[in-house]
């Protein structure tokens, strides 16, 4: 029953998102009709969008900043991720989530869930984040009504709780992301107004 309503409930987001989509079509341009792939692409593209922001912004000399640098009273931030381990692990989950959708081969050996120890720099960890969203484009890409059911080879997911995981799995290290950014004095990018 647990695992009937853990897939119940991406199902239900994307036909309630589909749904949503075909009933307010945009006046100002014409548009295809949703698919389940165009929806879970947005989805993907607006927690792109926050995630490389953010990681953006971080000044490259703060990038391996950890809250246990900052050693406040009562806290216990011992052995956390730094921000540029929490974006290397976004994109290493993202790889990891969205393989089995598109059948290719990871582009390096992506290590442990922390990502590939080699990527040390500002430049590179971006890189290879973007590269992992694109892949979940291309995951996307894949679903259809007649496939999102059904399960990859070697997983135990369906592919469109696979797709949707890889969301929900990049928004929770996003929130950590903010606090990290908030902690160094930086507003992140998806909270400033518009003269910021």
């Amino acid at each position: 029953m647990k695992q009937m309503r853990i897939f119940l409930l991406p199902a239900l987001f994307v036909i309630f998102a589909t749904a949503s989509v075909q009933a307010a079509p945009n006046p100002q341009s014409p548009q295809s009709p949703a698919t389940i792939a165009s929806v879970v692409d947005r989805e993907i593209t607006t927690i792109e969008n926050l995630v490389v922001d953010a990681a953006e912004v971080m000044p490259e000399e703060k990038f391996n900043f950890s809250p246990e640098s900052l050693n406040i009273p009562g806290s216990d931030y011992k052995g956390v991720r730094s921000f540029a381990v929490q974006v290397k692990h976004i994109a290493s989950s993202n790889y990891f989530i969205w393989l089995p959708l598109t059948g290719d081969k990871p582009p390096m050996d992506l290590g442990t869930g922390n990502g590939p120890e080699n990527l040390k720099t500002k430049a590179d960890i971006l890189k290879f984040l973007k590269e992992s969203f694109a892949l979940g484009h291309k995951a996307a890409a894949t679903l259809t009504t007649e496939n999102m059911l059904q399960n990859p080879e070697r997983s135990k997911s369906t592919r469109l709780r696979l797709a949707t995981f890889g969301v929900a799995h990049a928004y929770d290290h996003y929130g950590q992301m903010v606090e990290y950014l908030r902690m160094n004095g930086i507003v992140p990018p998806a909270s400033r107004g518009k003269s910021d």
